[in-house]
C-alpha cells in the first residue's frame, strides 16, 4: 500500500512523506488489514491532515483481488472517517490527467511529473508511492488550482496566460 502526504501554503507545495507499507502474502488477510488501519491512523496521528484522498478501485479482471483492495480500502478510508477526516475518491484517469495532462498515461511519466511539480530529486523506488503523491495532488488541484479564477480556463495555455506566478521553471 503505498501513501504520499503534502503540505500546501499558498502556492508552496511540498512533500511531507512518501513510502509504501509492504505486506506479506503469507500474512493473515485480517492481520494485514489491520496493518494498513494502524499505519493510516499512525500517519492521522503524525501529520493532522486536512483531507483524505484515496484512488477508486479500478475494475480488473480477477474478482478475489479485487475483493481485497476493496477490503483494504475500505479500511483506510474508514480509519480517516473515524479521524472526522473527509474523504474523497478519483478514478486513476481523473488522477493522471491531474497530474501529466494524459488520462493514460504511464507511471514513470506521472512520477517525472510529480519530480517537476514538487521539485524532487530523488528516484522512484516503489510505484505504489508515486502513486498515492499522485493522489494527493491530484485532490490540492481539484480544490485549489481554479477557485480564484472567475471565468472557466481553455486548457493549459490560457491558465499560463492568467497565471505567470504559478509557473515554476528548473534548469
Amino acid at each position: 500500500m503505498g501513501y504520499g502526504l503534502i503540505a500546501v501554503n499558498g502556492n508552496d507545495i511540498s512533500l511531507l512523506e512518501m513510502n509504501v507499507l509492504k505486506l506479506s502474502s503469507k500474512q493473515d488477510a485480517y492481520e494485514r488489514l489491520q496493518l494498513i488501519h494502524k499505519k493510516v491512523q499512525q500517519l492521522i496521528e503524525k501529520f493532522s491532515p486536512n483531507d483524505f484522498a484515496i484512488e477508486a478501485p479500478f475494475f480488473g479482471k480477477n474478482v478475489q483481488s479485487m475483493l481485497k483492495l476493496g477490503r483494504a480500502q475500505g479500511v483506510a478510508i474508514a480509519t480517516a472517517m473515524h479521524a472526522g477526516i473527509p474523504v474523497t475518491e478519483y478514478s486513476p484517469r481523473k488522477i493522471k490527467q491531474s497530474i501529466t495532462g494524459n488520462g493514460n498515461a504511464g507511471k514513470e511519466q506521472v512520477w517525472k511529473m510529480l519530480q517537476r511539480l514538487l521539485q524532487l530529486q530523488n528516484e522512484i523506488v516503489y510505484y505504489d508511492a508515486s502513486d498515492a503523491l499522485a493522489v494527493a495532488m491530484c485532490h490540492h488541484f481539484q480544490f485549489n488550482t481554479f477557485k480564484s479564477e472567475e471565468k472557466k480556463l481553455n486548457g493549459w495555455g490560457d491558465f499560463i496566460s492568467k497565471n505567470p506566478g504559478r509557473i515554476k521553471f528548473k534548469r
